[in-house]
């Protein structure tokens, strides 16, 4: 059983940076691998970025490639989602979610988070 905790997000203005932390319980979180998912309003929970259980795979989404970079502290029980260069369309609650494999299929994952809410404002 792994429990997910995020957290880091809030209210900014386009252009700047926040970094989004998932926290995790259990022994066994090294062994699983991490994804970012989000869900704006009125649409549909969307794919961000996966990480592999040992961080040398990761994958993103295009909407944020080259903005957000994901990483994790495997110590710490902690995944990371670095969000350089917000734009207003990145607003939505943010969910991670731990899974035996990466990927970008929300069913891929066993275990998640209730989600941190990010709103960009322009």
């Amino acid at each position: 059983q792994v429990q997910l905790v995020e957290s880091g997000g809030g209210l900014v203005q386009a252009g700047v940076s926040l970094r989004l932390s998932c926290a995790a319980s259990g022994r066994t979180f090294s062994s699983y691998a991490v994804g970012w998912f989000r869900q704006a309003p009125g649409k549909e929970r969307e794919f961000v970025a996966t990480i592999s259980s040992s961080g040398g795979i990761t994958y993103y989404a295009d909407s944020v490639k080259g903005r957000f970079t994901i990483s994790r502290d495997n110590a710490k029980n902690t995944v990371y989602l670095q969000m350089n260069s917000l734009k207003p369309e990145d607003t939505a609650v943010y969910y991670c979610a731990a899974g035996v494999v990466p990927g970008s299929i929300a069913p891929t994952y066993h275990y998640w988070g209730q989600g941190t809410q990010v709103t960009v404002s322009s």
